[in-house]
C-alpha cells in the first residue's frame, strides 16, 4: 500500500522573547487530545501547499510564513497505515493568546471546534502520538530570532 502523505505545520511565533509553538484541542472532545495543524495533501498538490492549506482551514490563521521543511520521515499510525509526514516550521505575529475556530476543511472536522493556545516547552503538554515528534527541533534548534 502507498504511503498517505500528511502535512504538519509546527506553527511559532515569539512573545516576550519567549519562542512557542500553536497547539489546539477539539472543545468537548478530550479524547482527541492536544494536536498541531496538519492534514491530508490532496493529490498533485505539493506538501508546501497542503501545509498553506491546513494552518488556514485549521487555524483561520491568514497571515504567516512557512519558513522551512524540517522533517520528513515514514511512519506507521495505530490502524496499521503508513504515513509519509512532512513537518513544516511556521511563523506568525498572532497577538492572541487563545481562540477558538470551527475548521474549513469539510470532512471529519465539518461541526468541530477547535480551541488553540500557544506552549513554550516540550513537556508543557501531552501532544497526541506523532504530533511532538519534531518539537525539539523547533523549540530547541534555533534562537529567538528566527
Amino acid at each position: 500500500m502507498k504511503p498517505i502523505k500528511k502535512a504538519y505545520g509546527y506553527i511559532t511565533r515569539v512573545k516576550e522573547e519567549q519562542l512557542q509553538v500553536l497547539v489546539f484541542r477539539h472543545k468537548g472532545i478530550p479524547e482527541a487530545g492536544i494536536q498541531i495543524p496538519k492534514g491530508t495533501v490532496e493529490v498533485n498538490e505539493s506538501t508546501y501547499n497542503a501545509v498553506m492549506r491546513e494552518v488556514k482551514e485549521e487555524t483561520g490563521l491568514e497571515t504567516f510564513d512557512v519558513k522551512n521543511l524540517i522533517a520528513e520521515d515514514h511512519w506507521e499510525n495505530e490502524d496499521g497505515a503508513v504515513h509519509n509526514r512532512y513537518f513544516y516550521k511556521i511563523v506568525c505575529h498572532d497577538e492572541r493568546d487563545q481562540w477558538e475556530h470551527q475548521p474549513t476543511g469539510g470532512g471529519e472536522e465539518t461541526g468541530h471546534t477547535f480551541q488553540f493556545f500557544w506552549i513554550a516547552s516540550i513537556g508543557e503538554v501531552d501532544l497526541v502520538r506523532g504530533h511532538a515528534d519534531y518539537l525539539n527541533v523547533v523549540l530547541k534548534g534555533c534562537e529567538v530570532s528566527c
